[in-house]
Parts: C-alpha cells; sequence; structure tokens
C-alpha cells in the first residue's frame, strides 16, 4: 500500500507567515491546474492501493463546488483502501455547509482546520480572516454533518505574545472538543511577509516555555503528545503523518509537492507554467540505504514514542543497538529505551534536534 499528497496551492489571501507553495485564487488558472494534475497522477500513479490520502494547500476549501467536483473525479483514479484516512486542509473563512456536506458525501473522513489563534490581535498580525465565532460555528456545523476526525493547528510564539494569551488560545482550543491538535512554534521564513517587514523570533527562553504549558495542559485534557508538535484524542493520531514519520514511501503529486517512491525522494517544480508543461519534478535523489537509515532516525525521533527496534531490525537486517552513535547517545541518556523502543529523553525533546544531527551523515 502507499499514500498520496496532493498539493492544491490556491488561496482566497496570502498569510503573513506561510511559505508553502501558493498563489492567489484564480478559476483560468484552477482549471488548468486541474488538468496538469490529473495528467500527472496517470502518468505516474502505479496502480497500488492508497491507504491514506491528504489534500493540502495552499488552501483546497477556497475551490467552488464545481472545481472541487472536477477535483474528485480525478482522486476516482486511485484505488482506495475501504479504510482509508482520508484529509481535506479548510479555512474557516471558505467552509460552507455546501462544502462540508460535499466532502462528507464523496469520502472525505478528516479535515484539518488552520485556526491558529483565537485572538485578534494575532489574527490581525497573520493576515487570517475569520473570528472566534465563526470557528466555534463552522465546527459545530463539521460535526453536526458527520466529521468526528478533526484537526485544528495553534501557532505559538508570535512577536510579543505573552503566555497568558497563548493560555487563553488553548483553553479556547480545548473547549472545541476535536479529536487533534498540531502545535506550531512561528517560525519566520523567508519570501514571507513577515520575513520582508523584518520580524524577529521570540526569545528562546520564552519559546519553550510555551512548549512545555502547551504540552502540560493538552496532555492534563486527555491528548496523546505522540509527536514533537503533535497531539490526539486516543485513536484519532494521524495515520498520514506518521507515514512521514515511519519513512515510508508515499506519492506527492501537484505544484511543489514532495514524494519518496522505490527509494527516490523528489520535489515538484514550484513554476506554475513549467507543472503545465507536463516538466513535474524539478529535483530527485535516489537514496542509498545508509541514507535511508540515516531518515529513519531523523524522522522517526520526531515520534514520542521513537523507534520500534523489532521492525528496525528486519527493515534494515540490522540490531539497532550494533550501531555506535546510538549506543553513545544511550550512555548519555539522551536515548532511552524500553522493551519495544528506543525515543528521545522526554527532558531533551524541546531541543531534539540537537540530537538529530547526530545522525545526519553517520555513516
Amino acid at each position: 500500500m502507499k499514500s498520496v499528497y496532493i498539493h492544491i496551492p490556491f488561496c482566497d489571501s496570502i498569510c503573513s507567515y506561510c511559505d508553502f507553495c501558493k498563489f492567489i485564487k484564480n478559476d483560468k488558472w484552477i482549471n488548468e491546474y486541474l488538468m496538469a494534475l490529473e495528467d500527472e497522477i496517470k502518468k505516474n500513479y502505479k496502480n497500488e492501493v492508497i491507504n491514506t490520502l491528504y489534500i493540502g494547500g495552499g488552501t483546497p476549501s477556497c475551490l467552488n463546488i464545481d472545481e472541487l467536483n472536477k477535483l474528485f473525479n480525478i482522486i476516482k483514479i486511485f484505488k482506495l483502501n475501504k479504510n482509508i484516512e482520508f484529509t481535506f486542509e479548510c479555512n474557516i473563512e471558505n467552509l460552507t455547509k455546501e462544502k462540508l456536506e460535499f466532502l462528507y458525501k464523496n469520502g472525505v473522513n478528516r479535515i484539518s482546520i488552520g485556526v491558529q489563534t483565537f485572538n485578534s490581535k494575532f489574527l490581525n498580525y497573520l493576515n487570517r480572516n475569520h473570528s472566534k465565532e465563526d470557528v466555534i460555528n463552522k465546527i459545530n456545523l463539521a460535526k453536526n454533518i458527520g466529521f468526528k476526525n478533526i484537526n485544528i493547528d495553534l501557532i505559538y510564539a508570535l512577536p510579543n505574545q505573552l503566555i497568558n494569551e497563548l493560555e487563553s488560545d488553548i483553553d479556547e482550543f480545548l473547549k472545541l472538543d476535536i479529536t487533534h491538535i498540531s502545535t506550531y512554534s512561528l517560525i519566520i521564513e523567508p519570501n514571507t511577509k513577515l520575513y520582508i517587514n523584518k520580524e524577529s523570533d521570540i526569545e528562546e527562553d520564552l519559546d519553550y516555555e510555551m512548549y512545555k504549558l502547551i504540552c502540560k495542559k493538552l496532555e492534563s485534557n486527555g491528548y496523546n503528545h505522540y509527536e514533537i508538535s503533535n497531539f490526539a484524542k486516543k485513536g484519532y493520531e494521524s495515520k498520514h503523518n506518521l507515514v512521514y514519520w515511519n519513512n515510508l514511501e508515499y506519492y506527492g503529486f501537484g505544484i511543489g509537492a514532495s514524494g519518496y517512491i522505490d527509494s527516490v525522494r523528489y520535489d515538484n517544480t514550484k513554476s506554475f507554467n513549467e507543472y503545465l508543461k507536463g516538466n513535474y519534478i524539478k529535483e530527485s535523489n535516489k537514496l542509498s540505504i545508509n541514507e535511508t537509515i540515516e531518515n529513519e532516525f531523523i524522522l522517526g525521533f520526531r515520534k514520542i514514542n521513537g523507534i520500534n527496534k523489532e521492525l528496525f531490525n528486519k527493515k534494515y537486517n540490522m540490531n539497532i543497538k550494533d550501531l555506535e552513535i546510538v549506543n553513545k547517545l544511550l550512555n548519555e541518556e539522551k536515548l532511552l529505551e524500553d522493551k519495544k523502543h528506543i525515543y528521545i529523553n522526554p527532558k531533551y525533546i524541546y531541543v531534539s534536534n540537537d540530537i538529530l544531527i547526530n545522525f545526519i551523515k553517520m555513516f
């Protein structure tokens, strides 16, 4: 089985922090794009059963019903597992009852909504166009239509944000009673409005205090902290994202998408014209077994329970503890182990990159 990510790059407006491949919505461009997307899928999909499907962006929910019909007709190309996890990303401001009903009737069983914050000051700073009341109404609407698996995104560590402002956001998120929360410390990336405006990241100590607060409050309210930035009610961990963290293969379709197929990692072009010409892939790299093992550590240690020792041994025909760097980090107690797993010591999770760097070019 494989997984599929499809990128829809169009948005009604551009968020000040977003560095993903995106364009302001244009109906003519959307139709041209969907035709090219269909061609890419037909040329590259190898007829496997698809276990998880994720449509992200951009803002997929900015498409109108006719455009969504075209997109979902393309999806019919895939052989879908009857128990598929099918995620669709949404923004509050263009999420309507008609669209939610369409998604539900067409097999979407998980929606991911970019809420980010309830604080009007920070909503304006991030160039988000919804209110707290909009969020509550749309999420209740989604639940009434039948959606049980709902993720919302939280952004924190915003410039001048106080820790009590973050706590207020968390409390409001908890009142929504949804199944999954993804949290992101704001990183000011090149080619974003915040970067152009020369905004600065907050102090690392405050960022850490905010991270600890998020972990404490979400865990104490029944959310399993299963990956560095992700929290889920039991049984609602993202199967699609676990494909990435378990270093499994997946298709990436659409402009700016990335994929991992037949030991090849590839990145699609971000040029609209090149994509329409059928020049989909910009860069690709056939991984050696050593590079694959390095990725196994770098991705796998993002999970709170880390890497399954038995599965690692079967996958690579080697004992994970035969690796010198693993034993070194175990001896330093930066890594810990139980009967099944090796994982990052919880007190080092926030600075996990300092540990993961040990696995880059480890051979």
